[in-house]
């Protein structure tokens, strides 16, 4: 689970100032902040096609290429990526893991969700069963609304006077 890391501050007119930092340890809360920035999450889209040198990912994005080494750095620390240097070229590839266990976790997730929402649908028509009988509905009736029109005759007045020039 998280723990927190605590830093201080020393400022000599303020005192001390206690910081709580959270320590990202659980592997599925890395995961899940680092596909929390859209930037990111098209980075691993690109990163789909094979691997890629970080100028080659920075290629599309409108922002500087420090900007974007810190996106590669939080998906590294999510363990998202993985980066292969080769002298100053460092290629970037994908490493699905992280993503397949959000996905196990979701699946368990949205099973655990699926019974909950049966179980529930099963009570309530259990219940509606019990406490509301089946009424006898009266037919509807078609509404006057729903019927047609009289015909009625035009009546028009003669035309009015026109402008001229």
């Amino acid at each position: 689970m998280g723990g927190t890391a605590s830093v201080y501050l020393t400022f000599a007119a303020l005192g001390t100032i206690l910081n709580q930092l959270v320590n990202d340890s659980d592997p599925l809360d890395a995961t899940f902040a680092a596909l929390g920035d859209p930037t990111r999450r098209a980075i691993l889209a690109r990163l789909t096609l094979g691997q890629l040198t970080v100028g080659e990912l920075a290629e599309p994005f409108d922002m500087s290429l420090p900007a974007v080494s810190k996106h590669l750095r939080v998906l590294e620390d999510a363990g998202l990526l993985v980066r292969q240097r080769d002298g100053r070229i460092h290629r970037i590839s994908l490493d699905p893991r992280p993503i397949e266990q959000a996905a196990d976790w979701i699946t368990e997730m949205r099973r655990f969700w699926e019974l909950q929402f049966d179980a529930l649908a099963a009570y309530l028509e259990r219940t509606t069963e019990e406490t509301w009988p089946q009424q006898q509905r009266p037919k509807p009736r078609r509404s006057k609304s729903a019927e047609r029109s009289p015909h009625r005759e035009k009546k028009s007045s003669r035309r009015g006077p026109t402008r001229r020039r």
